[in-house]
This record gives structure tokens, sequence and C-alpha cells, in this order.
């Protein structure tokens, strides 16, 4: 019963176990597996037929292995194990159990059977009623088995409770609570044991040497354990170290890798404020961002000079990194780091200075464009004003002189419109953000320009013809006034002399009057063709005036004869004359009547005179 219930506590855990111990191994397939599970070695490959001569085979590859691990087997055979011979088989068993469970027991250099009886007596020392001096009598009571487990689970024995007296009672306890807590199956049994006045000594040592190999193998494992702790949790610290480190190196990788294209980004920003943000924000990096990383490489080279030393202390492999993340890797992409921030802060200053240059210029631009914008405002406007239609010469004189100094003001500005032009096209060669704005006001400054120049032009040629014009006009006025004068003297004379009283005593007389008007009459041809000059005089002068839009001002300069005085005297002299013709034609009548009395009374005085001279004799 204790051996089939050894041999089972192992068979279990190849998911197999025997009922009938002188049967069950007969195959020998049962005991090779039963072998391979205590000693943890392959057995040969058992042969898996059914005749005798397999059995046999199968058997002694089983007893050739205990034979290996130096057992001699004494009269036992395969054949009497494929037999069923009980007693050969529980002699190999106990041959098995001595081998393999007891023997390799080692108590303070004594082993095996007293060994394990030394180490019995150590663990129940402290215990009352219990003296364990053999495998036999010494644990009839039970109390040796509780106050081994006591010793080694005190949580699962009572054991103070327990009676000398009650040794069934005691036995079955140790029994139950050994199957249920510690995996020990139950081998004995409590009855057979007391009922026995030596219970047997194989039986009760295989059964102890299960809670030597549980109590043992825990404070081994618990060794064991201890030990595999520290070195699980110094391989655990250089497993954390080394996580830290590709965490440490990945992580900085991936930033120098993040930040590298943009310290590499050389897309200039259009405006100062943009740039200086950008410049701030390089500061910022140097500042807030970048030290921390320094302390990451840092800590990532520590890291790295720690685990391996420990690895090298351990006696362990020295670690290598994962590909690309060495120190070499990441000192190389700080070195390539370094160099692109180094070139990055160059260009953000050279870019703030082309920037400032680029505002300086365009504040140049602005104020140059205002300052001639202003000084153009109106003068389109006064350049195509007609205030030259209703000049007099000397106005337009004035206004031409006027011209000339606005031609000289025009020509200074010339420079100014040039440095306008050429600030706007260096501002185009570097490429400032608002160029389409400055292109669009320094063209209109040039068209303005360039129209300011036409109607310049312009103005001169119109004030130049009128003032032409006006000459010619001034010219006639002159030749006018020298002509008019005097016709207008000549016929207020005329007018005077036709009007004049006359007074004549004779026909002679009046006919001297009337000779020296027809003499007049004679001349007034001539006389009306010098009006009619004098007019056309004038008349081409007012044509002149039409023909180039000028307004005379209606009044000559030179004279204050004008035509219509002209024609007004003209016309009466017209009046006067036959006015004249008849006051002489009526005196000459007069004058020839008193001629013909004067006549007839000399005639009388010749008859007359005699008569009264006699008489006054």
């Amino acid at each position: 019963q204790t051996f089939t219930a050894w041999c089972n506590s192992h068979l279990r855990k190849a998911g197999t176990q025997i009922e009938n111990i002188d049967e069950d191994f007969r195959d020998g397939l049962k005991l090779m597996l039963l072998l391979e599970v205590i000693s943890g070695e392959r057995l040969p490959k058992p042969e898996r037929g059914k005749m005798r001569v397999h059995k046999i085979n199968n058997v002694n590859k089983a007893l050739d292995f205990i034979a290996s691990k130096g057992v001699k087997l004494v009269s036992i055979g395969a054949e009497e194990i494929v037999d069923g011979n009980a007693k050969m088989t529980l002699g190999m068993i106990w041959t098995i159990i001595l081998r393999f469970a007891i023997q390799d027991i080692s108590v303070e250099e004594t082993s095996a059977k007293e060994g394990l009886l030394l180490w019995c007596q150590r663990k129940t020392a402290p215990y009352k009623n219990v003296n364990v001096q053999n495998f036999h009598i010494s644990w009839k009571d039970g109390l040796a088995f509780n106050a081994l487990i006591h010793r080694h689970r005190p949580e699962l024995i009572e054991y103070d409770k327990l009676r000398k007296d009650d040794p069934v009672t005691n036995l079955n306890n140790a029994f139950e609570v050994a199957e249920k807590y510690l995996d020990i199956p139950k081998m004995l049994d409590a009855e057979d044991i007391v009922g026995t006045l030596r219970p047997d000594e194989k039986a009760i040592m295989t059964y102890v040497s299960c809670f030597y190999h549980a109590f043992s193998g825990a404070q081994k494992a618990e060794t064991a354990a201890n030990r595999i702790c520290k070195v699980l949790a110094v391989n655990q610290e250089n497993e954390q170290l080394m996580e830290d480190y590709e965490k440490l190196a990945s992580d900085l990788l991936e930033w120098i890798k993040r930040t590298i294209p943009w310290l590499e980004d050389r897309s200039p920003q259009k405006t100062i404020p943009a740039m200086q943000q950008k410049l701030e924000d390089f500061r910022d990096y140097r500042r807030v961002h970048k030290p921390p990383k320094v302390r990451e490489k840092c800590r990532l080279e520590i890291h790295f000079n720690t685990l391996q030393t420990k690895l090298r202390l351990g006696g362990r492999p020295a670690f290598v990194p994962s590909q690309g993340k060495t120190v070499a890797d990441v000192n190389a992409g700080w070195q390539q780091l370094e160099q692109a921030e180094k070139g990055y802060e160059e260009w953000l200053l050279t870019e703030i200075r082309r920037l400032e240059r680029l505002d300086h210029l365009a504040e140049k631009f602005r104020q140059k464009a205002s300052i001639h914008e202003a000084w153009t405002e109106g003068k389109e406007a006064m350049l195509k004003q007609n205030d030259y239609g209703s000049a007099t010469l000397s106005d337009v004189k004035a206004l031409l002189r006027k011209h000339e100094a606005f031609e000289s003001d025009l020509a200074a500005h010339q420079d100014r419109v040039e440095q306008i032009a050429a600030i706007a096209q260096e501002l185009n060669e570097l490429d400032y953000y608002d160029s389409p704005a400055v292109n669009a006001r320094c063209q209109k400054i040039c068209d303005q320009w360039d129209a300011l120049g036409s109607l310049t032009h312009r103005r001169r040629e119109a004030l130049e013809k009128t003032e032409k014009e006006l000459e010619t006009i001034d010219e006639l006025h002159l030749e006018y006034a020298k002509r008019a004068a005097p016709f207008n003297n000549w016929m207020e004379g005329a007018m005077e002399d036709l009007q004049d009283m006359f007074i004549v005593h004779t026909p002679e007389e009046i006919e001297g009057l009337m000779a020296a008007h027809e003499q007049f009459k004679s001349t007034l041809p001539e006389a009306d063709k010098e009006r009619q000059a004098i007019l056309g005089i004038q008349r081409e002068a007012q044509r002149v005036a039409d023909s180039s839009g000028i307004q005379l001002s209606g009044n000559n300069p030179y004279t204050s004869v004008t035509p219509h005085v002209i024609d007004s005297k003209w016309e009466r002299v017209q009046q006067l004359v036959p006015q004249r013709d008849a006051a002489l034609q009526a005196e000459q009548s007069k004058q020839q009547s008193n001629e013909r009395l004067r006549r007839q009374f000399a005639a009388q005085a010749n008859l007359v005179g005699p008569w009264i001279q006699t008489k006054m004799e």
C-alpha cells in the first residue's frame, strides 16, 4: 500500500497511476515512466509490442537505468517482474525508493537512513512527548508526524490539542493534513500502525522521506528561491537598466530626429515679429527644452556604464543596445543636432538682419513715396486748368514764368522718383513680403510722374502758343490803335467841318466852299477803305482769339477807340455829308439870287444915278 501510494505520487505528475503494484509494472511501460519522472531524465524509447519479449526488453531498460545510477540489483531480474513476482517487484520499488528518495538525504555528514533519522530528530526535538529513535515504534502515537508538520507549517496543526493517548486521531490528523496541504499521499493506515507491535520500517521510512523532500525541498526551494530572487532582482535591475537605456535612447533619438528638421528648416518668415518669434522659440528651446535632454543624455551614459559594470562583475555578457541605439549613435545624433543648432542660430540672426534692412528700406520707400505723393497732390489739376484762356499777354507771360519754375521743381523731383523706383527694385530682389503693394504704389507713382511730364509739356506748349497768339493779337491791337487814332481824329475833324457854320457874301465864296466840300467827298472812298482796314485788323484779332479759344477782355489796351465808335462816327459823317451838300446848295442858290438882285440893283443904279446927280447938282 505504501509503495503503491509512493509510486502514484510520482506517476500522477505524468497523468497516470497504478492500481496493483505487482501487475501494472509487468510490461515495463509505467516502470520506465516512473523512473523518468523521479530522475528527470529520458530513458530509451520503450517497445509498444504486447509480446513477452517486448515486456522483458522494457523492464530490462528500466533495470539498466537503475544499475546506471550505481544501484546493485541482487536477485532481481526482468523475468520475475514480467511474471508478476510481488516480492521481487516490491524489492525493486524499495531499491528505487532508497536510491531516489533516501540515498541523497544528507544531514550533518550523515546520509540515507541515518541522515533521515537525524533530520527527524532535529525537527522534532522541541516537542514534548516526541522522541524519534527509529522508524517504527517512535511513530506509533502519531505525535512525531504532527510535530514534523507543525515545525514547518504551524498554521496547519494545533499541536497543543493533541493527546498522546489518542494515536489513531493523531495519525489520521497528520495523514489528512499532509495529503490535503502538503501534497503527500496517504501511504499508511492508522489502525495498522497502532495495531502492530512494530510498524513496518520501510513503510515508515518511505512515508517520512516524503515529508523530508516536501519540507527540505521547500526549504531548499526557499533558499534557492531567495537566491533566485536575488539573481532575478539583479537581473530585473539589469533588465530595468536595459529597458531604461533603450527607452532613454529611443526617446532621445526620437527627440533629436524630431528636432533636427525644425533646426534645419530655413523657411524665412515675412515679418520681423514672425522671425523674432522663431528666435524666441529657439531661445526657449535652448533654455527650456534642451537642458532636460542634456541631463537625459548624461543619465543615458551613466545607465550604460553602470549596466556594463554590473554585468561584468556578475560575469554576464556585455549589454549590446538595439541597432541604431548605441551610445555612439546617440553621440552622432547629438553632434548633428549641435551642428544644426549652430547653423540655425546663424541663419536666424542673418534673416533678422535682412528683414531689418527690408523694413528700413520699406520705411524709406514709404517716406519718400508719401513726400512725393504730397508734392504731386493737385498738380495734375493745376496742369490741366485752362487759366490762360481769358488771360492777358502779361498774365500769360507770368504763367509761363511760373510754369518754368514748376518745371525746375519737377526736374528736381526726378531724382526722388528714381530713388523710389530703385528702392522698390531692391525690395523685390530681397524678396520683401509686401512687394505687391510696394510695386503697385511705385507703379502708380511712375504712371503719375509720366502723366505729370506729359501734362507739363502740353501746358508749356499751350502757354507758348497762347503767348504767341496773344502777341499777335497785341500787335494787331497796337496796329489798330495806331491807325484808329488818326482816323478817329480825321472823322472828328470831318464832322466838325461838316457841321461848321459858314458865312459867305458872294457866290464865289460859296463856290469855294462847295469845291472844298467836293474835294472832301472825293476822299471818302479812301477813308472808307482805311476804315475797313482798321476794322479788318480788329476782326483779325478776334479771329485769332476765337480760333485759339482766347477770351478777349473787349478793350484794346492801346486805345479807347472801338470799332463801334468808328462805325458810329463814320455813320455820322455819312449823314453829315448830304446835309452839308444841301446846306451848301441852298446857300449857293441864295447867293446866286442875291447876285441877281445886286446886278439888277446895279443896273437901276446906273439909270437913276445920273438923274439923281442932276438933281443934286
